[in-house]
């Protein structure tokens, strides 16, 4: 069965604080969820459109667990107080194996 991964690309950080309530909030979320975070880091190096902000990597055990935990309570909860604090390109897509 193929992995499930989280990948999330910040544009604009626009309310620190609400991004930090948020990943209060995210991180057991994601990790009841059998999520493990790969990176959370800034691009060391951004190409074409890409700009140097924080990116992060989730990876599941399935996209069946990937998407449960978006839709779980718990995330949900998170995502309201993430709100209007951040733009961000987020994406769960299915891995090669």
């Amino acid at each position: 069965m193929a992995k499930g991964y989280w990948v999330s690309a910040y544009r604009k950080i626009l309310d620190p604080e609400g991004l930090a309530a948020y990943a209060k909030l995210a991180t057991p979320a994601i990790q009841d969820g059998g999520g493990r975070f790969l990176t959370r880091s800034v691009a060391v190096y951004a190409s074409g459109v890409g700009i140097q902000e924080r990116t992060v990597v989730v990876e599941f055990d399935s996209l069946d667990s990937a998407l449960s935990t978006y839709k779980s309570d718990a995330y949900q909860a998170a995502l309201a107080a993430l709100g209007n604090s951040v733009e961000r390109d987020f994406r769960i897509i299915e891995g090669t194996e």
